[in-house]
């Protein structure tokens, strides 16, 4: 495969991965249970998942690092980890796709909050990041994704850790909005517009949204990023929002439905198109070829 920064010069658009935390769910995780266990007791299911999404045509795929963090491991006692359980992750990854997909490192918030509103200083989260990246991009990782960030600061935080690694690893970085009578906002009051501008501020290279909404939001979204960058656009939905039913999560956004809405994603000028919570392969393999069909 070619470049990541070169593909992202390419007409054609990108599909990204689905749900991570869906598909460990539908493989044994328990509520409350540390999904990046499954990288030491399980790495088979982590190259299953990679397997499904890969067939189901996904350029990028995700290693199971969303809280491979130091700082998020520690709400688990597993700090002490941190290098196995994120190097385990890319491993599987990377046994699947060979040099055939672009493998994402996935990277969330630390579950920390900043002073002055928590009791976690910027160095310390820094350093967390820093930690989790590193052996990432040791790895062999072809870009980071920072994502489900409402914070920008501890957002900032991540891009710049990982810059301080690599001057030149793609790193994408996308926030959790919540519409408002007055747009959309993070819950923790930033707009799109202040995302934007800081965010390429730090160097990220590829930003966006994913979660917190279902594909007809996200369309709004991709607009209001459009207006504000030409940096390359990733928009990555929810399957709608969940209900719960007989204890479970239900979501309701069919494969279909997802895949006739991710035109309009496209429409709107995103680069790169996957799912969040509650999108599988075959969401995937719909939208794919929907958005092959306009490209």
């Amino acid at each position: 495969m070619m470049q990541l920064r070169e593909r992202l010069t390419q007409i054609k658009p990108i599909i990204a991965d689905g749900a991570m935390g869906t598909m460990l769910f539908q493989r044994g995780l328990k509520p409350g249970e540390c999904p990046e266990r499954m990288n030491l007791e399980h790495p088979e299911v982590l190259e299953e998942i990679a397997r499904l999404y890969f067939e189901a045509g996904a350029e990028i795929i995700q290693t199971n690092t969303f809280g491979g963090s130091p700082l998020k491991l520690a709400m688990y006692s597993l700090e002490n980890k941190t290098e196995e359980i994120n190097a385990r992750a890319v491993q599987a990854v990377r046994k699947v796709v060979a040099d055939k997909a672009y493998v994402s490192a996935s990277c969330g918030p630390t579950g920390k909050l900043l002073e002055p509103f928590g009791d976690t200083k910027p160095d310390q989260i820094f350093e967390s990041f820093r930690r989790q990246l590193k052996i990432v991009i040791d790895e062999g990782v072809d870009m980071i994704c920072i994502e489900t960030m409402t914070d920008l600061n501890e957002a900032i935080l991540a891009v710049k850790a990982a810059r301080s690694i690599s001057t030149s690893i793609p790193i994408c970085a996308t926030m959790t909005f919540d519409s408002t009578p007055r747009g959309f906002y993070t819950i923790m009051g930033v707009t799109i517009e202040q995302a934007v501008k800081e965010l390429t501020e730090a160097s990220a290279d590829i930003i966006g949204s994913n979660c917190g909404n279902g594909i007809e939001k996200m369309i709004a979204i991709a607009h209001e990023f459009k207006k504000q960058t030409t940096l390359p656009i990733i928009i990555q939905s929810n399957a709608g929002l969940p209900i719960m039913k007989d204890g479970d999560s239900i979501y309701t956004e069919s494969p279909d439905f997802m895949a006739n809405k991710s035109k309009e994603l496209i429409e709107a000028g995103v680069k790169i198109v996957g799912g969040c919570c509650g999108t599988t392969p075959e969401h995937i393999a719909a939208m794919k070829k929907a958005v092959e069909s306009i490209s």
